[in-house]
């Protein structure tokens, strides 16, 4: 679960997170954390960040078990301008996700608001009634290849929401494949074993004019996924 360096300059660094990684300790988590890693290679992020004892350096994440792009910051000047960024929606994020079903729209956008559920300390809903502190939440999504019962779709969240991805596809009843937190039993598929959600890239603007984007390919275990798929299909 080694990351690769992306890239690095003075003021951030960009990371290929591979899956099963935690991005920081946190409930169970206690070590093992790509915060550790960046620690050991970059010891100037101990002190940056918003709460630099928990997630030094950290301006966004992904779960655990997503692979892809991130961003780290190297300095406090470089973080608020990153989180700023971020908070200002002036970031390009682009995911590759398997989901169930065949999703018959080339383009699609998701609008639903997510809160916390009420009976759950992590899991997230679109339902207000059994949700709290709810916020708005957009994804925009293109449909790349469809399989027997299954669809390849290119993910743009415009909001940052946590489980963002994951959630509304649920509620349209495309739940990400691998994704038993939001979609149970009936996201299984043989050979994988975490959930399909990859970030592809990442792109902004840092300093203001100079334009960056960031990609990592699909890893081998979700490519060999849609080897499968191909074939059967």
């Amino acid at each position: 679960m080694e990351p690769s360096i992306i890239y690095e300059d003075k003021n951030f660094i960009v990371v290929n997170k591979p899956a099963g990684l935690p991005v920081h300790a946190g409930g169970s988590v206690k070590s093992g954390t790509l915060v550790e890693w960046l620690i050991e290679k970059y010891p100037e992020i101990k002190k940056v960040g918003d709460d630099p004892k928990i997630r030094p350096g950290i301006v966004h994440r992904l779960d655990k078990e997503t692979s892809g792009v991130m961003v780290a910051a190297r300095n406090i000047e470089s973080f608020e301008t990153l989180k700023h960024l971020f908070k200002t929606r002036q970031v390009s994020k682009k995911y590759f996700a398997l989901v169930r079903g065949r999703i018959v729209k080339n383009h699609g956008r998701i609008a639903f608001p997510i809160g916390t559920l009420k009976s759950h300390g992590v899991k997230r809903t679109v339902h207000a009634k059994h949700g709290k502190a709810m916020k708005e939440a957009v994804t925009e999504f293109r449909t790349l290849e469809r399989f027997r019962d299954a669809t390849l779709v290119e993910v743009s969240p415009k909001t940052g929401r946590m489980h963002q991805i994951r959630v509304h596809f649920a509620a349209i009843g495309h739940p990400v494949l691998g994704d038993r937190l939001y979609g149970g039993a009936v996201v299984r598929e043989a050979g994988l074993s975490r959930q399909f959600l990859h970030a592809s890239s990442l792109s902004f603007s840092y300093p203001e004019g100079r334009r960056f984007t960031f990609e990592a390919s699909l890893p081998e275990d979700l490519k060999e996924i849609l080897k499968g798929l191909r074939k059967r299909r």
